[in-house]
């Protein structure tokens, strides 16, 4: 059985993985993303009624919805797509009687073996919900999860979007015999630890900033920042790339988390440095 381009996980010692790693503690609310045929699910539950803490599970494919709330009448099945519905619990409020009614502001953790086409949209959604999930656990394709994680000298726009919400761990690779049908693609369990969030502008100048350094990574700093603020702001910017001790001739790829922060602060200020 494959609908909605889904592997479903066959691994036992994966679905301990991820629950253990999402340390689940009483009163919380866990969000389980695609459960599909309950893998993960069942073994969740459980550990849920032990913690006394309440789950939620979205699943996109209404017939797999279907199963799974026959199956398990206890269980909050809803049927859709997630990145629109967990913005909906969390903001809209949508699901608001019934997150108070478990708590006057429980802890948000997210769980699942997520289609891998929606890594993006899951990533973009996680970053700017407020609040954000305290903790998510998350099984993608290998090839992505290591980019996430990536540092100096293989630094890129994902790692640098991701790195600045939550701090992120790869906790075991799966390969494809350990899925049915196997995907073509090996696979990780990654968790993401939110960070406490910064204020909305200095996102927006940070998330502005990297996309203008990553454009192009082929080239160095100094030209991916004259690209976007003009030829006459170079000088303008040597300087600020000076005070982060950069020459400006560095690849994008060198920079850390550190110095992007900094350089969006900067750069944010520019046109009102003389």
């Amino acid at each position: 059985m494959r609908r909605l381009g889904q592997h479903f996980l066959q691994k036992i010692s994966a679905t301990e993985t991820m629950i253990n790693a999402l340390k689940i503690g009483a009163s919380e609310i866990i969000i389980e993303i695609g459960p599909g045929l309950g893998a993960l699910t069942v073994p969740l539950q459980k550990e849920c009624l032990k913690k006394g803490c309440t789950l939620i599970t979205i699943e996109r494919d209404s017939i797999l919805a279907d199963q799974l709330a026959a199956k398990h009448p206890a269980l909050r099945v809803i049927q859709g797509d997630a990145v629109k519905i967990i913005p909906q619990i969390l903001e809209n409020n949508q699901e608001s009687d019934f997150l108070n009614s478990q708590s006057s502001s429980p802890k948000i953790k997210i769980i699942g073996n997520i289609p891998y086409y929606i890594t993006g949209s899951i990533l973009r959604i996680l970053s700017n919900l407020n609040p954000r999930p305290e903790k998510t656990v998350i099984m993608i394709q290998k090839e992505v999860a290591e980019r996430i994680v990536a540092e100096p000298p293989q630094m890129n726009l994902l790692a640098a979007a991701t790195q600045h919400w939550a701090t992120v761990q790869i906790l075991e690779t799966l390969s494809p015999e350990d899925f049915s049908p196997p995907p073509k693609v090996s696979s990780a369990i990654i968790s993401l630890q939110a960070k406490p969030r910064t204020p909305l502008e200095a996102d927006q100048n940070y998330y502005r900033l990297i996309k203008i350094t990553f454009r192009q990574p082929r080239k160095t700093v100094l030209n991916n920042l004259k690209s976007a603020f003009g030829a006459e702001n170079e000088e303008k910017l040597k300087k600020i790339l000076k005070t982060q001790g950069l020459s400006g001739l560095e690849r994008p790829q060198n920079l850390n988390l550190e110095i992007l922060t900094a350089l969006s602060t900067c750069v944010a200020h520019m046109r009102i440095i003389e």
